[in-house]
């Protein structure tokens, strides 16, 4: 199993997660991925990568210099969290996470993502 792979698998595991994935910002291809969030999760991921270029880009064009430390969508009944992998070895990569908003502890989630975030490697 690669390191993305082993790092996904801790993701999913997390209470509440039901996808994960590891993801290039810039073609918006899942090098990773596992779960099963009741959509298509390869298209999840390409859409994200446009919510992190355009926000990425707002930032730039705001001239604001720090980096993103993770984007929260609430919907109805997930959560999907975006972490943005800023490692000199992870960069152009991010993190997204599904969670099952009535099962999962978000503040938790959050707190496990980080720390998986830390370790991932390419």
């Amino acid at each position: 199993m690669s390191q993305l792979d082993q790092s996904v698998a801790e993701l999913t595991a997390i209470e509440g997660a039901t996808a994960a994935a590891i993801v290039d910002i810039g073609s918006g291809m899942a090098l990773a991925a596992s779960g099963n969030p009741g959509f298509n999760l390869d298209v999840a991921a390409a859409g994200n990568s446009n919510v992190v270029r355009a926000k990425l880009n707002t930032m730039r064009e705001l001239g604001l210099t720090g980096a993103i430390d993770d984007i929260l969508i609430t919907l109805e009944d997930q959560y999907h969290l975006i972490n943005v992998l800023s490692e000199e070895s992870t960069q152009g990569l991010f993190i997204y996470l599904v969670l099952n908003k009535n099962t999962a502890n978000l503040a938790l989630a959050r707190h496990r993502l980080s720390n998986v975030a830390k370790k991932v490697s390419v």
